[in-house]
């Protein structure tokens, strides 16, 4: 197999994966597999008794998992090229730009901590933090993650402009309180600096009662710091939870009737048909270069662009594809192999409609069958066929 077949299979199959292929699920599960068992290692090694007993059956799980994540790691910047945003580069620009993104310093991170302890002199502490870190590496398979990710991102402004405003009241609340308590209490409350360490477990609500006023003014000052911090508090949860549930509701992606009725393909069903189709729709996200379907692979399902771009790879070039146009129908009611590898180009929402519930709507629902056959034959009429 030619080298540059080779890095692209590799790369369809650890960063993106294949729907469907074996091979994938395999990578992708023995991987979160290994990360959860070392999380799970590490917090046990942490304790005397268990370490002393099976010490070197943790020594071997650190072993295996650094040279399984050193391969992943490798493999993954080999690959970097094939990616659809960085195929413009050269390899080796690929490959650094590839380097630098927050996904692969996670990955450097986790396997750092093995190749420094053979160093020697090093807080054996520090690396047992380092290899804990291994747990973000989850986020690349975690859809959740990604979107709290996301909208963290998107919020960053608001999250910024919030803590500044902590900052600011912070530093109010310990220069009051320090001008209200510094006569009574001179040890606790001498400088702003002293202050500000009441002033911070007050505005988070936390309270350790081990500096507190005495005074009537400190009194009232601690009172409004207390429910001033509340409402800091309930500022940036607010903005994070609305920005997650906004995050989310994109990726789940509500199925209307505007948009299925709206599809070429099911434009001459009646409102009963649309209805049955829309209740077996599903939506799936696609993040730029993902694999949708591929060539050779039997038919499991006919989709629709909701919302991005979708490339088509045929032997004669890539064919575009944009909201509310379909790929995969052909191959579907023919029950034949697809012709085409089908991915995303942008950030694309994507209908899917699995096979076995399209052949049950058509044995429910004969006109379903008849209506998009006479779409299919249409469409093939006027373009070629895609998938």
């Amino acid at each position: 197999m030619p080298t540059a077949t080779m890095r692209h299979r590799a790369y369809e199959v650890l960063d993106k994966g294949l729907a469907g292929s074996p091979a994938a699920d395999a990578v992708h599960v023995t991987l979160i597999v290994l990360i959860l068992v070392n999380v799970v290692a590490v917090i046990l090694e942490s304790v005397p008794a268990i370490a002393g007993a099976y010490g070197t059956l943790f020594v071997v799980v650190e072993i295996v998992s650094t040279v399984i994540f050193t391969i992943e790691y490798g493999v993954r910047l080999w690959t970097a090229p094939e990616h659809p945003l960085l195929q413009a580069m050269r390899p080796l620009r690929a490959r650094l730009r590839h380097a630098m993104s927050p996904s692969m310093v996670v990955d450097l991170i986790v396997i750092l901590p093995f190749y420094v302890s053979l160093i020697g002199g090093i807080d054996l502490r520090f690396l047992l933090l380092l290899r804990l870190a291994r747990f973000f590496k989850l986020a690349r398979y975690s859809p959740g993650f990604a979107s709290l990710t996301e909208a963290l991102w998107s919020e960053r402004r608001a999250l910024g402009a919030s803590l500044i405003i902590f900052i600011g009241v912070l530093v109010i609340a310990a220069a009051a309180m320090r001008l209200a308590e510094h006569d009574a209490q001179p040890d606790k409350f001498a400088t702003i600096p002293d202050a500000l360490w009441w002033a911070v477990i007050t505005l988070t609500t936390v309270g350790y009662g081990d500096v507190f006023p005495v005074t009537p003014a400190g009194k009232l000052i601690a009172g409004v710091t207390a429910i001033t911090g509340v409402a800091m508090l309930a500022l940036p949860v607010g903005i994070i939870a609305t920005a997650f549930a906004r995050e989310i509701q994109r990726r789940d992606f509500v199925v209307t009737w505007s948009m299925v009725s709206s599809v070429p393909l099911f434009a001459g069903l009646d409102a009963a048909s649309i209805a049955d189709v829309m209740r077996s729709l599903k939506s799936v996200t696609y993040e730029p270069g993902a694999v949708i379907c591929r060539a050779g692979q039997q038919a499991r399902a006919m989709f629709v662009v909701a919302e991005g771009e979708v490339v088509v790879e045929t032997d004669d070039g890539p064919i575009g594809l944009a909201a509310g146009q379909c790929f995969g129908e052909t191959a579907v009611l023919n029950r034949t192999p697809l012709h085409a590898t089908v991915r995303a180009m942008q950030r694309a929402k994507v209908l899917i409609l699995d096979a076995e519930d399209l052949h049950h709507l058509m044995s429910l629902r004969p006109a379903i069958g008849v209506v998009i056959a006479a779409q299919v034959q249409n469409l093939a009429a006027g373009a070629p066929d895609q998938a």
